[in-house]
């Protein structure tokens, strides 16, 4: 995820991507309904443009969180529960997920807002830090057989770390997203956020 520290759980630092992706049931129109969607270019389906359209509309998401991701400590999975909403922008060419969950440890609102660069032919992916009002670094990539994969790099207790993102697409009503953190330039990975999806509404 990459949601970075934007949750109110008092256990370390989260940084969650997601995963983001569920909330609030929108009208139809606003969250994707494709009988009153403008028509997919062909340009805008081979160039990655419309990859996102599958994932507009309500969800329902189950969240698991590392709670001291690249530690010593022996590992802590937070459970949460809620939903999430994404809603398209700019003719599709970008798309904003409002995350709410939450669980026996507190609760995580997030808000990853996610733009196509037409010249670069990928995705950005940034998340909105809700404690502190700042954006983190963004994550960079798109869909390749089903699957999306994003880079990026960042921080974590002050130390250099690499982020990876992935969306796993499970047929057009469940998805998994899952997060993960590298200290070591991307030789190993440890996976700190993992989300499951389900439709609730289009």
């Amino acid at each position: 995820m990459n949601i970075r520290t934007l949750h109110t759980v008092p256990h370390g630092r989260i940084l969650a991507a997601f995963l983001v992706v569920l909330t609030l049931t929108a009208p139809a129109s606003a969250a994707g309904d494709t009988s009153t969607a403008p028509a997919t270019s062909a340009a805008g389906a081979e160039d990655g443009q419309r990859d996102f359209d599958w994932e507009l509309g309500a969800w329902h998401t189950e969240v698991r969180v590392l709670a001291d991701p690249l530690s010593d400590t022996e590992d802590e999975w937070l459970h949460f529960t809620g939903t999430s909403v994404v809603r398209p922008l700019l003719d599709r060419r970008a798309n904003v997920v409002e995350l709410k969950v939450a669980g026996p440890t507190g609760r995580i609102e997030g808000l990853n807002m996610r733009l196509y660069e037409p010249g670069a032919k990928r995705w950005s992916l940034t998340f909105v830090n809700i404690r502190d009002g700042l954006l983190t670094p963004s994550v960079h990539g798109g869909f390749h057989d089903g699957i999306g994969e994003f880079h990026g790099d960042d921080q974590l207790g002050g130390r250099p770390i690499k982020v990876r993102f992935l969306i796993y697409r499970q047929g057009p009503d469940r998805a998994r997203f899952e997060q993960a953190f590298s200290s070591d330039d991307g030789a190993t990975w440890e996976t700190n956020w993992v989300a499951i999806d389900r439709r609730i509404d289009r």
